[in-house]
């Protein structure tokens, strides 16, 4: 098998190399129309629709690294027409259910080179059918020599080198993203994401995440994380966590039980950067089921923004600044923390019209996220004839930021396949009290 990693690495780099030819083709295009008469502003906005289409069709067809960085990317969906984020994230489903099991023999071979030839005296009972697989690794379950159930996480064999490859080839196409986000300065933001995703094939740094959460949240009401039992290069050993999962619950559960794996969602990352100094940035139903206690159960750590001293304070006083509705001092703090660029000159009330409606959830005291909520905030967003719109494609993403960005729409995602109803509002300004705009410290202090 391990023959086989530079041939399908050549196979992905062509698919790769294959973008910035298309999108060479296709700003002729748009030139072209706009020399027969077509708006310049339809133009680029078709331009950027039929690059984003390719962009995300290549990574969406490939494993490994590319595909972890098309995940990476599907952040930037919201500002996208719902055509074509919608089969993008079909593709990537689809890849995800059907990717292949490696055979027994392999994954033996990896456990032996892992645990030692023995490594069958660790286990009372493994199980050689993979419970779940991804794009790196996949899941066996097992009974520990102690008799505890264990979730076994072994890594596929040549998946770091193919990862790193991969990302290789990504990095050299950053003016090409620049087409579909023209605000955001992409080189230090895929600098970021690169270094982030090869975080993700250290199964040592994985668990030293999910201990630290595991520490934080023990015998916690609200919030379960399996405990590691051993953990190597390329294998994860952790007690397993026996739930229904959440995308069960998003299919046919009771309203009840949607609006408290919500509730809990949100207070999971609400708090996992204080207490851990950890925010889990991998937000997927497949990561995440409800045990019988109620409690909300979190799996895989790979993805983990470090966040020793929690969330940044200027992302809580943006937030503050929205909130309380003022556009100047909204517009001077991202200037300063350079979520618009220095060149960039925009409307400050633009940018608050841009921003209030994805803060509405903490600015009513009931809140119900709904699917139609969100494609209407995604057309809103991503329409380039409409002004407000138009300040989307001008924001800059400080790298730092990118996996807080990342948490916030993945979460927002599921919140809304719930259909999840609460006070999310003052769950937030519980943990987060100096966001507390004015109009409400006097109401909530009673």
């Amino acid at each position: 098998m391990a023959d086989q990693i530079p041939q399908k690495t050549s196979k992905r780099s062509a698919k790769l190399a294959s973008i910035p030819l298309s999108v060479a083709g296709r700003g002729a295009l748009g030139f072209g129309k706009q020399l027969i008469g077509q708006s310049p502003d339809f133009a680029f906005a078709d331009l950027q629709e039929k690059t984003a289409e390719q962009v995300f069709k290549v990574l969406g067809e490939l494993k490994g690294g590319a595909m972890k960085f098309g995940q990476a990317l599907s952040v930037f969906e919201a500002a996208l027409p719902e055509e074509i984020a919608k089969p993008y994230r079909e593709t990537l489903v689809k890849l995800q259910e059907s990717a292949p099991p490696l055979p027994a023999r392999v994954v033996h071979k990896v456990l032996a080179k892992e645990l030692g030839e023995d490594w069958r005296d660790n286990f009372s009972e493994f199980n050689d059918t993979p419970a779940a697989s991804a794009s790196i690794g996949q899941v066996h379950k097992g009974v520990w020599k102690d008799g505890r159930h264990v979730a076994v996480k072994v890594q596929y064999p040549g998946a770091a080198e193919a990862l790193i490859s991969d990302l290789n080839q990504i990095q050299r196409f950053a003016k090409i993203f620049q087409l579909v986000m023209p605000g955001l300065e992409m080189k230090p933001l895929l600098e970021e994401l690169r270094a982030r995703i090869i975080e993700e094939v250290d199964y040592r740094y994985e668990a030293q995440a999910q201990e630290a959460c595991w520490n934080a949240f023990e015998n916690d009401p609200d919030i379960a994380i399996p405990k590691v039992v051993h953990a190597t290069d390329r294998v994860l050993i952790s007690e397993w966590l026996e739930g229904k999962p959440l995308a069960k619950v998003i299919a046919n559960g009771t309203q009840e039980e949607r609006n408290n794996a919500g509730i809990r969602l949100a207070r999971f990352h609400f708090t996992a950067p204080t207490r851990a100094g950890l925010l889990h940035a991998d937000p997927h139903p497949g990561n995440f089921r409800v045990l019988a206690d109620g409690r909300l159960g979190v799996l895989d750590f790979g993805a983990c923004n470090r966040l020793p001293n929690g969330f940044p304070e200027p992302f809580k006083r943006l937030l503050r600044n929205a909130l309380e509705g003022d556009a100047i001092a909204l517009y001077n703090g991202f200037k300063e923390d350079g979520f618009i660029l220095a060149d960039v000159d925009v409307d400050p009330q633009l940018v608050l019209d841009y921003l209030l409606p994805l803060v509405e959830p903490l600015r009513t005291e009931y809140f119900a996220y709904t699917r139609e909520w969100l494609r209407e905030q995604s057309v809103r967003v991503g329409d380039p004839r409409n002004p407000t719109a138009k300040i989307g494609f001008q924001l800059n993403l400080p790298p730092e930021y990118v996996l807080i960005h990342r948490v916030t729409l993945g979460t927002t995602g599921i919140f809304c396949q719930l259909r999840a109803e609460g006070n999310f509002r003052d769950e937030a300004l519980s943990w987060f009290p100096e966001i507390t705009p004015t109009h409400l410290q006097t109401t909530l202090a009673q």
